[in-house]
């Protein structure tokens, strides 16, 4: 699929995919080895828009199974169309009798019944979930398990003999065995720790925060309204606040949130009247946008015209007797 490593950034950066040689290296491998590539790191970090950028740059359609607690085979492998079954068992509820009517007893019925069920438990019967769409599709695929660690260590087992052959067990038809076996990207973002059985079947890609100057660089390919001055000041707030001690620091998804929404306020600049009514965008959590516009020096000001008492040194109740003090001696 790929030539090089120097190709997949090429293609990759095509689909304003910004990456290093580590993970070009780490695609590079995984498309000529047929190895899956599980990819973890912090939420918002380009682990989804990696799968589709790949997708894009080998054009190649894109299949993604969304995991979530409580997925199973049926939702993410296939299900029988049991309306379409019961169709089919009216329509030929004539057929059906003249076949059963030489047994002599319920048994002999079953066996009979038994024969027959190749008929209704066949492909046309079977409605195709995302793994086995990725097995059977005529070309390659990408498929993309997103979040595999939000799923049940139970479905994570399911998932060993599709990662390792490329094939699936269906008890009523047997082994399905992908042709043309599909590029399979997993992620996760480490909300638990995935099996030791998962692991080996996969390249590993670690994908973390970039420095400044690659966040910047994405902030110009993804926003490219944006002006120079103002996208440096954005990364360089967003670098700094990611050093605090937040529930959620602000990814690139959020960086890339805030510059678009600057583009469209049409901001010259980050002043801090700017930042204190779109802290929203990059702050998940109230606490975490107090803690930033702390930070950021944006909210002092507020908090004293709010009446908040500054720190003195006095005990509350000291400060509380010499205000009914002052009160009583202008009164009196």
């Amino acid at each position: 699929m790929f030539q090089s490593i120097e190709e997949v950034g090429e293609k990759l950066g095509e689909q304003s995919y910004v990456s290093d040689r580590r993970l070009a290296t780490v695609v590079f491998l995984a498309t000529r080895l047929g190895k899956p590539v599980l990819v973890e790191g912090p939420a918002g970090v380009g682990k989804t828009e990696l799968a589709k950028s790949l997708a894009g740059a080998l054009e190649l359609d894109l299949i993604r199974l969304q995991c979530y607690e409580g997925l199973d085979e049926a939702k993410a492998l296939y299900e029988w169309e049991y309306s379409k079954q019961l169709l089919y068992t009216q329509v030929l509820r004539e057929k059906i009798g003249e076949t059963l009517a030489p047994a002599e007893s319920l048994r002999e019925a079953a066996e009979v019944l038994r024969g027959q069920e190749d008929v209704f438990f066949s492909e046309n019967f079977l409605v195709e979930r995302p793994i086995l769409q990725a097995i059977q599709a005529d070309e390659p695929t990408v498929l993309l398990i997103d979040e595999i660690d939000r799923a049940d260590e139970e479905f994570e087992a399911f998932l060993l003999e599709f990662l390792s052959d490329y094939q699936v067990s269906i008890p009523e038809i047997g082994t399905v065995r992908a042709a043309r076996p599909p590029v399979v990207i997993l992620t996760s973002n480490r909300t638990r720790e995935l099996s030791e059985a998962l692991k080996r079947r996969c390249l590993h890609l670690q994908i973390g925060y970039p420095s400044s100057e690659v966040e910047l660089e994405i902030v110009r390919l993804k926003a490219p309204g944006i002006s120079g001055a103002l996208s440096e000041e954005l990364v360089e707030t967003i670098q700094d606040l990611r050093t605090l001690d937040l529930r959620k620091a602000p990814s690139i998804g959020e960086t890339l949130d805030w510059a678009q929404s600057l583009v469209v306020l049409n901001a010259p600049k980050l002043s801090k009247d700017l930042i204190e009514s779109t802290i929203s965008v990059i702050a998940k959590y109230d606490r975490d946008a107090q803690r930033m516009l702390d930070h950021l020096g944006v909210n002092a000001r507020e908090r004293k015209d709010l009446g908040q008492m500054e720190p003195t040194g006095e005990k509350p109740e000291e400060a509380m007797y010499e205000m009914h003090r002052s009160v009583h001696k202008h009164v009196h």
